[in-house]
């Protein structure tokens, strides 16, 4: 009779998901292999990535403030600004994977092209150098900021077009001094951009197109980051919402007083924009407003009131797609309109050895998401936490998915929203309750971990 032991995980990518992911499973014995594309961790944070994949520019500070993005147990430097550079936070996690002694254990510039189930139940993993390994639980961190997403308009436009993530500067990839700008979309990257194009002398005319208003929010309020207010836990959620929309519009006032359109919506009722510029240069003029473009004509563009304007280049910040291309199975990636519904925001209860990290828009901040959700899956791979059976868990999917998205309007982007706070009080509570499972079931260990099992194919 085989020896029982640990399940052997494989972790795909070495972003903040893929090396915080590691850690747990490094503190709890797990042994894991986790590969990177890259020649370096840090994913999206990694400036230049070589491998094509992050989408960071020159000027990019996080939107996050120090104290919410901070790894809870690696404080970040004490003498950071309270939103700090992307090469500060890229250092900041080079510094942790070192600190926790977790480079040795990471294989780079390797990616995995395929990973499917075999009939027993594992994982068959074919990595870019050919070679095949089995193991017991795959753990997905590749991120979702990577594969850029471009509408599609009628009629074609002469000149240089590209999204936001192919943006570096004001001169790369293209140089934009002097020129008339459309900038798409009204998400962070939108403003950020916006904001550094439309200083003067950058761009002649700098336009922000996009097919609906949105509330945007400061990154300070009352003289402090504002991601460090929130309501207390024992005050009900509506009401906590209430007061928060309050706040914001005595606050702001009108997003009309700065020539922006009427947001259709209230406050938080969509992804927070954060801009510590944006509303200033908007109020200035520098950056005027458009509605969504009706067509591309040669040099011009139309837009959907009917006016036309002359453009030189247009940056598309229109978000990203959600892809797994190492995945053949359909059931395990997002429908059409990004969902994907998640036990925890983690698990199929179907497939009881695949993990999903950071798969999530959490509210403050995705940096340390995985940190935590890698606390149940440590557990559960150690045989210290049970789930609740796979009805009862699509049952408690569901009463989440309308808990934290059902402040938000339909859209794409909202497909995997969660309020930070909640969720951690909530998973904390979970693993409690899983442990408590493991202990009066009997359960061991979640797949069939056998000592048998050869790393290799």
């Amino acid at each position: 009779m085989a020896e029982t032991r640990l399940p052997k995980a494989c972790i795909i990518g070495a972003g903040c998901s893929g090396f915080t992911t590691a850690k747990r499973l490094k503190d709890f014995g797990i042994p894991y292999d986790c590969f990177e594309i890259s020649d370096e961790v840090g994913g999206n944070w990694y400036y230049k990535n070589p491998n094509g994949m992050s989408a960071c520019y020159e000027s990019l500070h996080i939107d996050t403030s120090k104290w919410r993005l901070a790894f809870e147990d690696y404080p970040v430097p004490a003498d950071w600004p309270d939103f700090p550079h992307h090469a500060q936070l890229h250092q900041y996690f080079k510094d942790y994977v070192d600190h926790f002694g977790l480079r040795g254990t990471i294989t780079f510039n390797t990616a995995v092209e395929k990973a499917r189930r075999t009939a027993e139940g594992l994982w068959s993993v074919t990595l870019s150098s050919g070679e095949v390994r089995t193991y017991d639980a795959l753990f997905v961190c590749n991120g979702h900021h990577w594969s850029p997403r471009i509408p599609e308009y009628e009629g074609e436009f002469d000149g240089p077009a590209f999204h936001s993530h192919a943006y570096f500067d004001p001169f790369d990839p293209v140089d934009m001094r002097g020129k008339n700008i459309v900038v798409v979309g009204m998400g962070n990257s939108a403003m950020d951009i916006a904001s550094e194009l439309a200083q003067r002398p950058i761009a002649g005319n700098l336009w922000v197109s996009a097919r609906r208003g949105v509330w945007v929010l400061p990154k300070y309020m009352n003289g402090k980051p504002a991601d460090k207010a929130s309501a207390p836990a024992w005050i009900p959620r509506k009401l906590g919402l209430a007061m928060a929309r309050g706040v914001i519009k005595k606050s702001l006032g009108r997003m009309e007083d700065y020539g922006l359109p009427k947001p259709d919506h209230e406050p938080l009722e969509a992804h927070p924009s954060v801009s510590g510029e944006f509303l200033t240069r908007a109020g200035c003029g520098d950056i005027k407003f458009k509605p969504a473009i009706q067509r591309l004509e040669g040099k011009q563009v139309r837009f959907a009131d009917g006016s036309v304007e002359d453009v030189d280049s247009i940056v598309f910040a229109t978000g990203y797609d959600m892809r797994f291309p190492f995945f053949e199975d359909a059931d395990l990636v997002p429908d059409a309109d990004h969902r994907l519904p998640l036990f925890k925001r983690m698990m199929k209860p179907e497939v009881p050895n695949l993990f999903y990290m950071a798969l999530a828009q959490p509210l403050p901040t995705l940096v340390n998401f995985a940190e935590q959700q890698a606390k149940l899956a440590a557990a559960y791979l150690a045989g210290r936490y049970l789930p609740p059976s796979p009805d009862q868990m699509r049952k408690v999917t569901a009463q989440d998915e309308e808990r934290h998205l059902g402040q938000y309007y339909p859209s794409k982007r909202h497909t995997i929203q969660v309020d930070f706070n909640a969720y951690v009080a909530d998973l904390k509570r979970e693993i409690a309750k899983g442990e408590k499972r493991a202990r009066t079931s009997g359960y061991a260990l979640p797949v069939a971990a056998r000592a048998d099992l050869s790393p290799t194919a």
